[in-house]
């Protein structure tokens, strides 16, 4: 486990626009090269053009050259684990497999650990399609 994922996460926590929610949400993962990409939701007036902060960090990972994801770290405040949301969990398989690691966290820190084969089981990949 990287503490640095995990503080990357909960500061891009507070740095999430949600206005209309007050439901900040940071997400960082780690590439294949080492690379720790971060982000935060954003969220607008027009609600379905908001987006989530696991989408934020795979665009970040993707603009700098990485396909793949090592392990994922999302921090929510509040007393219920905040883990990515069904869209997010298919966003993230498109880069990983069932084996990927994935820390939730609260502002304090580390709160949990899972699999992404856990959040989503009997998943759908890139390999279903060769």
């Amino acid at each position: 486990m990287s503490q640095g994922l995990i503080e990357a996460a909960i500061a891009a926590m507070d740095k999430a626009y949600a206005p209309y929610s007050r439901f900040a949400v940071g997400a960082a993962l780690r590439g294949a090269n080492g690379g720790l990409y971060a982000g935060c939701n954003v969220e607008n007036a027009a609600y379905p053009q908001g987006w989530c902060a696991e989408t934020t960090a795979i665009a970040a990972m993707v603009m700098a050259g990485e396909k793949r994801i090592e392990e994922v770290a999302v921090a929510g405040h509040g007393e219920a684990l905040v883990t990515p949301c069904g869209g997010c969990r298919q966003r993230l398989r498109e880069f990983a497999g069932d084996d990927l690691v994935i820390h939730i966290c609260g502002p304090e820190g580390l709160r949990r650990t899972v699999t992404l084969g856990e959040l989503l089981p009997l998943s759908f990949g890139p390999e279903n399609l060769t």
